[in-house]
This record gives C-alpha cells, structure tokens and sequence, in this order.
C-alpha cells in the first residue's frame, strides 16, 4: 500500500499538471473511440501497451477475457459492453488474450478449480473454448494446448459478441468493427486476428490489421498450423 500511495503522489506532483489541461476536458464527459475486453491479469496493461491517453479506450477486464453470450438477466458485462457501444458509440472493439494466461489453464482442466467454485463457474462461459480445443487438438503437448486455447477462446468470444444486440445493429450498419488480440507478456508483441488470412498476424509498422467482421469467423480459423501455435 505504501508503493501505491507514493505511487499516487507522484502522479499528483509530477504527472496530472503535465495533463491538466486533458483531465479538465475529460472531467465533462467521456468519448472513447474503442472498447478493449481484456484479462484481469496484472501484467497486461492496455493503456501501457497501447500507449492510450485518458479518455481514449474503454476497458473491461475480467478473467479469461470472457464475454458471456447475450441472455437475460444480463451481468456487467453485458451492460456495460451496451453501454459503451449504445451510449457512448464506440467504433472499434478489441478482445485482447494474452500469453500465459491462467484462466485458459483453469479452463482445461476445470478439476483444478474444485477450491474456487465462482472461478469455475465463471470460466464454464468459455465451454466452448474447451471443447473445440479438446475435440481438435488432440494429440497436443500440454504447452500447445494452452496456446490453442488462447487463441480458439478470442475467437469464441468474438462470436459471442454478435449475440448481443446492440452489437449485432451496429455491426450490421457497418459502424462498428471487431477485432481479436493476443498480448505476449515477454515481448510486448501482439498479433491481431485477419480475417482475409484466416490466422494472428504481428502488430509491427508493416501491417495494418483487417477487421474481424465476426461473418467472416470460418471454422477452419479455428485450427491453426502447428507453426501458429507458438504463444
């Protein structure tokens, strides 16, 4: 706590009069151009990575970076994803997986999760992350497995993003683009899902990423080369 709050003055002596300016506009109101679905993992950081001011993305981080299918009575997930793209009328969303990623683990071998039943209950949103992992990658080493699962699971997620209906109108407008994300902790890389090569591309000066219009998600996305399979 100590760190935190030198942490805190720091920011207060030396980096808040830098933004004044900026926080005295955001004070006002808020107009995000992107929602960024991510892990609540403490090494991924997306306005670090990102290099994001306030104001600019609109996060939502939970386990597993999960976006459970539309259904009422919605969670906060759920409300909130309408509330960035109804109210605040996001153009982008990003749903960012990251390497070595904990709650994929959990999710392979649910019986590691007997002594924390809501984690389980949680990541069991993600069932179909497992089982196309389970039924398509069988004769996989354990750190394959992994890997797949955290790619498969930004995919899955994005699928389930059309459920939701405020989603599904914009998308179909043509305002609103998807894009998937994997975060490697080590590196800092990250690969963004093509829709037109059906694999994760690295993010670097070279390439601009295509959206993922979720339409376009093909099965056969879903199975990658072995040489793809390397977070």
């Amino acid at each position: 706590m100590e760190r935190l709050i030198k942490g805190l003055q720091k920011f207060q002596r030396e980096v808040f009069p830098l933004k004044k300016e900026l926080f005295e506009r955001l004070a006002s109101g808020q107009k995000p151009t992107t929602l960024f679905i991510t892990c609540a993992d403490s090494r991924v950081v997306p306005d670090l990575f990102t290099q994001s001011e306030p104001g600019e993305i609109f996060v939502i981080r939970n386990a597993g970076n999960i976006v459970p299918a539309y259904r009422r009575p919605p969670g906060g997930v759920t409300a909130t994803i309408e509330f960035a793209v109804a109210v605040l009328g996001v153009k982008h969303i990003v749903i960012c997986g990251h390497t070595d990623c904990g709650a994929m683990r959990g999710l392979l071998h649910p019986e590691t999760l007997a002594e924390v039943p809501a984690v389980g209950d949680w990541l069991g949103q993600a069932e179909a992350t497992r089982r196309v992992v389970l039924d398509n990658y069988k004769d996989e080493d354990e750190s394959t497995l992994v890997s797949a699962m955290i790619r498969e699971n930004v995919l899955v997620q994005l699928q389930n993003l059309e459920t939701h209906p405020s989603v599904l109108s914009r998308l179909a407008s043509g305002n609103l683009m998807l894009y998937g994300w994997i975060y490697n902790i080590g590196t800092g890389d990250v690969e963004s899902f093509d829709a037109d090569k059906q694999s994760f591309i690295r993010l670097d000066g070279s390439y601009s990423p295509h959206a993922t219009p979720v339409a376009r998600l093909s099965r056969e996305a879903m199975f990658a080369t072995s040489s793809d399979r390397s977070l």
